[in-house]
């Protein structure tokens, strides 16, 4: 099992949010978590990731076989881990060429110019071009520029899991579609072997056109109600809403 959840229940201020919930995420699969405003889905990724305003109050998260539920941050990324957040902060002063420089590990660049080289095919498949990359990262970028920009590094970063926070959030359907032929890259979705998994939240569904979910979830008041097809927990949320699903 790549990811185990168990039993995990998380503080938010003093205040509980997740309410003992169990997931278990195996390689080559991809996720979907549904549910309403304020379920705790965004609370789960940030405490799968270790933002310490998350405070785990009973249960485990395993990674790869390893307990990671008291590592920090930085050690769970170096382990695989990856996210696109939905609403990045803006981050004056660091270019994203070098911001790509300290995520993409496995070069040792020599060159801004080897760097572009190493990116350029890249950036050009998410209309990203190079003078692109000067820019400060997300600052006064629109909200198809910050997803792609986002997925720029995870292609950079190649995490073994990627957890997707509404990707289909504030951009055009042409966005969506171009963002949604990249993450099924990402997750390598066109190999049947792939080892690549993710836990993609999304509200409109409109992206499972595009990218291909194993299992779907339904989330609600912390804890996961129901498990099951993707295709048929979309429709019963889409006809009926969360109540019901």
């Amino acid at each position: 099992m790549l990811l185990e959840i168990k039993d995990l229940e998380v503080e938010v201020e003093g205040k509980k949010i997740l309410k003992g919930v169990n997931l278990n995420i195996d390689e080559g699969e991809t996720h979907v978590l549904l549910g309403p405003n304020g379920a705790g889905k965004s609370t789960l990724f940030m405490t799968i990731l270790g933002f310490p305003k998350y405070k785990v109050t009973n249960g485990k998260i395993f990674y790869k076989g390893q307990d990671i539920t008291n590592l920090e941050t930085h050690e769970r990324i170096k382990l695989g881990l990856g996210v696109t957040f939905q609403n990045p902060p803006a981050i004056r002063g660091v270019k994203l060429k070098d911001l790509l420089k300290i995520e993409d590990e496995k070069h040792e660049y020599k060159s801004d110019e080897e760097l572009t080289e190493e990116v350029r095919t890249l950036g050009e498949r998410l209309k990203l071009n190079e003078n692109f990359l000067e820019r400060d990262v997300n600052l006064g970028f629109s909200g198809g520029e910050v997803k792609r920009s986002e997925l720029l590094q995870l292609l950079a970063q190649q995490p073994d899991f990627i957890m997707f926070d509404e990707p289909d959030s504030g951009v055009d359907i042409e966005n969506v579609e171009l963002i949604s032929k990249e993450i099924s890259t990402l997750l390598d979705q066109d190999n049947e072997n792939s080892e690549k998994s993710g836990l993609l939240i999304t509200h409109l569904g409109y992206i499972l056109r595009f990218v291909k979910a194993t299992h779907a979830h339904v989330l609600i008041d912390g804890k996961i109600s129901r498990t099951g097809n993707p295709e048929e927990i979309m429709n019963d949320v889409r006809t009926s809403g969360f109540g019901d699903a």
